[in-house]
């Protein structure tokens, strides 16, 4: 419960608007139209979710870390996604972080397993050059870099004990804050993995997006997802991933302010390099989650 606690403190630094913010937005929008630039954190969504777990070959390869080897529960997750945007006429720099957690403990004739159904800590940093200005939204080339870990460890099929460590470099194109897609792009990846003893470096290329449509004034459907597929190792390593591919839809129904009631499906699928077949992660459940943003200027 602690780490559910971490994302809810985050989230409260993220809500935390000074006395007359409401009054000055007029203000620092009006500055910001004169100086061309902007300053803006998001809290894209602060979750608490109740969802039942599903992995499917579960029982047949070993060559899967973490989440692939949850049982099938019903459990609950914590969810932070924010981000902060600083733009102006030429670019765009994001700054994001993402956090998800989800264990359960089961006891059954005296002996108690653990097993979770999400872990992940990503920290994000994205620089896109304006090439073009479009109606529905910007295009140009961007540079990324992110570090992926966890908040627990996993054991290897050696029996020690490991925790995922990824530097994450990309470059590409990318279409930006659209109408309806909020983010588009295709780019090519490379990963410094230092999870186990050795750094592994991968090269690879990646898609992803980011979609957004409002079905009527309180409903909103929102998809993201990604594939990446590697194509150069630097060495072996049974876990590391051919490919790997995750599909996140919700549909969330406003209640009040920023709090919204969010049915959702998301379904994560990789393969491994010492595996015979694929793993899929599917989840289904239920959210109450919160979402808003400040303008600094």
């Amino acid at each position: 419960m602690y780490r559910f606690g971490m994302f809810f403190l985050l989230g409260v630094l993220f809500l935390s608007r000074p006395a007359g913010a409401e009054e000055n937005t007029t203000v620092d929008e009006a500055a910001a139209t004169e100086t061309g630039s902007s300053l803006k954190a998001t809290l894209k969504r602060l979750a608490l979710e109740y969802n039942q777990n599903s992995v499917s070959n579960k029982d047949e390869d070993d060559d899967y870390p973490g989440t692939f080897n949850s049982d099938e529960q019903e459990v609950f997750t914590g969810v932070f996604d924010g981000q902060l945007e600083y733009a102006n006429k030429n670019l765009v720099w994001l700054n994001s972080l993402f956090m998800e957690y989800g264990k359960t403990k089961t006891t059954e004739d005296g002996e108690t397993t653990d097993s979770e159904t999400a872990d992940k800590i990503l920290l994000t940093s994205d620089y896109i050059h304006k090439l073009w200005n479009l109606e529905e939204g910007i295009v140009g080339p961007f540079a990324s870099l992110g570090y992926q870990t966890e908040f627990t460890t996993f054991t290897g099929a050696d029996g020690k004990e490991y925790r995922t460590k990824i530097l994450r470099g990309k470059a590409g194109v990318k279409l930006y804050d659209g109408k309806h897609f909020k983010d588009l792009y295709i780019a090519a990846v490379e990963e410094a993995d230092f999870t186990y003893d050795d750094v592994n470096m991968k090269t690879g290329a990646e898609i992803g997006y980011e979609f957004e449509y409002q079905v009527r004034d309180d409903m909103t459907f929102y998809s993201n997802g990604y594939y990446r597929h590697f194509f150069v190792y630097d060495s072996y390593e049974r876990t590391d991933y051919r490919y790997e591919y995750e599909i996140n839809n919700r549909l969330a129904v406003d209640i009040v302010g920023g709090l919204a009631f969010a049915p959702f499906v998301d379904f994560h699928s990789a393969k491994s390099r010492g595996a015979d077949k694929s793993r899929s992660d599917t989840t289904v459940g239920i959210a109450l989650e919160y979402k808003g943003d400040y303008v600094f200027w």
